[in-house]
């Protein structure tokens, strides 16, 4: 049986065959997903990278010859393969290679010991184009990450310029929830959700979702999260 054309393309990189097959028979089973490669390296993920255009690399952060974190940055800026999404894997909650990572692009974070359908949902929203934000560990990553001042951005004036459904978004933002699960908190469609969201990126001056969540947490939108 043929596979669906609109299926999403999957490489996954890790220096571990057991994790990489392991993690390869379980995308594999899962309806509209596929596997289109692995990588021991991250040199190999950035040369499959280029040659398979998956929609999505799960990319583990220590590896030889070329990291993860390094792999991920060359990856999202060569004009070639900056579409393709990175979801970062880790062994530890607060990996400190993994705050490098907020700046290389990547589209979130999960522990190597997800749950498998935790991971397959992770590779479905950042395949839809969304960041993966509401995993605990990424929250705690980011807190972090902004209370280390050599990493940290300087925050924009003031929020002055956004509207009050604009700023409503971004604290839900902060708190990690995805699209769909603002429009239900919100009662709006994920059309109008993305509109806020693009909105804010633009105010902000925010490259992606990852930085208007570190933006909610310089201004302490994070303290009025649940």
């Amino acid at each position: 049986m043929s596979e669906p054309t609109d299926a999403v393309r999957v490489l996954i990189a890790d220096d571990q065959a057991l994790l990489r097959e392991s993690f390869g028979v379980l995308v594999d089973a899962e309806p509209g997903l596929k596997v289109v490669g692995t990588a021991e390296d991250g040199e190999a993920a950035v040369r499959l990278a280029l040659s398979e255009r998956p929609d999505v690399i799960l990319m583990d952060v220590r590896m030889p010859r070329l990291d993860g974190i390094e792999a991920t940055r060359a990856i999202r800026r060569n004009p070639a393969t900056e579409g393709v999404r990175v979801l970062v894997l880790t062994m530890f909650d607060l990996d400190s290679y993994v705050f490098a990572a907020l700046r290389s692009g990547a589209s979130g974070f999960l522990l190597k010991d997800v749950a498998p359908a935790e991971l397959v949902r992770a590779i479905r929203t950042v395949a839809a184009g969304e960041s993966l934000l509401a995993p605990s560990v990424t929250r705690r990553l980011i807190a972090e990450f902004c209370r280390q001042p050599r990493h940290v951005p300087p925050a924009p004036e003031g929020l002055d310029v956004l509207t009050a459904r604009e700023y409503d978004v971004l604290v839900l933002v902060t708190r990690g929830l995805s699209n769909s699960e603002i429009a239900l908190e919100l009662r709006v469609s994920m059309g109008t959700v993305k509109t806020h969201v693009g909105r804010l990126l633009d105010k902000l001056g925010a490259r992606d979702r990852v930085q208007l969540v570190i933006t909610g947490y310089q201004h302490g939108l994070a303290g009025t999260a649940e």
